[in-house]
């Protein structure tokens, strides 16, 4: 079970639709590590880490969800954090 870490940027209908939230409660419910917050530019900045499994998993509970609509995401590999505890909001 390899514990993987990414940097991603989802564009689209992604603020003002609970997409922070969505991933708030998705990352704690896999039990998934990092961080989300919204940028000026109306894209959401997401760092998360578990299993790729458990990354994949927020991803599709977060695109359930009713108004969010991801049109596009960029991804990056980041080394992991051993000290990283919960998901938060930024």
């Amino acid at each position: 079970m390899d514990i993987i870490r990414r940097h991603i940027t989802f564009y689209g209908w992604v603020q003002g639709v609970g997409f922070r939230y969505r991933a708030r409660h998705a990352a704690d419910h896999v039990g998934a590590t990092g961080w989300v917050h919204n940028n000026c530019d109306g894209s959401v900045t997401m760092e998360i880490q578990g299993t790729e499994a458990q990354i994949d998993q927020v991803i599709l509970m977060i695109e359930r969800g009713t108004y969010v609509k991801i049109e596009n995401m960029d991804v990056k590999t980041l080394p992991v954090d051993p000290d990283e505890r919960g998901f938060r909001t930024r």
